[in-house]
């Protein structure tokens, strides 16, 4: 089975820009947060400890933009960490907390104990996100509760678009780009990242009840729903997953001249975001493609050899793929 790139672009890039240019032209909601600057600095914080314990490789890319766009990334962070586990850890009732949630984040005036959502506010008025994004990230998340499998790679880039591009569009503002036409690179890269996660997550997702791969490419490639179970590694499994990591290289390919379209400033974070992660990649093909038994990473030596490299190319708009 050979991936076709323009039968794949054709077919599910242009809808996704629709929902991109149409959430950036909705109004900003709010223009000036009701709280007092301590309480802001002290959400701030916050948002730093939420991230130094769930997110070691964010907060290492997060650290190489300025202070203010660092503490501004930090909140999309945390905003959308307490999104997820709204949806993967509450206890309640999922839709009522989202709905909530949803809520909260569309005011300029926070509740007072509620510090991600403040800190979040202040982000997102400082570099005027619009809000729109937000929106669609919750939609996004909010399709887990209802739907745990994808027919086609169509469908399953539509859901990584609203829990991964959403992100790298809101990161746009606080970053500083270009124009409009950055907007397909942040729509791609976001796929290429998410995509990533679901290869390394398969087996979590799966002990979860959840099947993000395509039903049409495990099919394609003799695979079922019982292979999965079964949780070994045959040779369809080891073509089906060179396949999935060839489209994903390939997303990341057409992703990463969008690196230049960004301030010179921001440059180096979301490029070390990008590079690192396609690390993930290399950790899984030198497993034998094992993601049932073990769950793919790149070490911390490993991120910080790569470091250097990444802020050449970043400085030169030469930022690569790996392997």
């Amino acid at each position: 089975m050979q991936y076709q790139t323009n039968a794949q672009t054709s077919t599910w890039e242009s809808a996704l820009l629709s929902l991109a240019h149409e959430a950036r032209h909705t109004e900003l909601m709010g223009n000036q947060l009701h709280v007092d600057r301590a309480t802001v600095d002290r959400a701030y914080a916050h948002c730093e400890a939420l991230i130094a314990m769930h997110s070691k490789s964010f907060l290492l890319a997060s650290a190489l933009l300025p202070a203010d766009k660092r503490r501004a990334v930090r909140a999309l962070y945390a905003f959308c960490r307490v999104t997820d586990d709204i949806v993967d850890r509450s206890t309640g009732d999922s839709a009522a907390q989202l709905e909530q949630w949803h809520r909260r984040i569309l005011v300029s005036h926070p509740p007072p104990d509620d510090l991600v959502a403040i800190a979040w506010a202040d982000a997102r008025l400082r570099y005027h996100v619009p809000v729109r994004y937000a929106e669609q990230l919750i939609e996004g998340v909010a399709r887990d509760l209802t739907q745990t499998r994808y027919q086609t790679f169509e469908e399953l880039a539509a859901y990584c678009y609203g829990v991964a591009s959403t992100v790298g569009l809101m990161s746009m503002h606080i970053t500083g780009y270009a124009g409009a036409h950055a907007i397909p690179y942040a729509i791609k890269l976001g796929v290429a990242l998410q995509l990533t996660n679901i290869l390394r997550d398969v087996g979590e997702d799966w002990a979860a009840g959840r099947l993000y791969l395509p039903q049409e490419d495990l099919a394609s490639f003799g695979l079922c729903e019982a292979d999965l179970a079964c949780g070994k590694v045959t040779e369809a499994w080891r073509a089906f997953m060179r396949y999935q990591v060839a489209r994903n290289r390939l997303l990341y390919a057409e992703a990463l001249p969008g690196i230049a379209l960004l301030d010179h400033d921001g440059r180096f974070a979301i490029a070390a975001a990008a590079e690192l992660y396609q690390g993930i990649l290399c950790d899984i093909e030198d497993h034998d493609y094992d993601v049932f038994s073990r769950r793919a990473f790149v070490s911390k030596w490993g991120k910080l050899r790569c470091l250097p490299g990444i802020w050449w190319r970043s400085r030169t708009a030469q930022v690569t793929g790996s392997k």
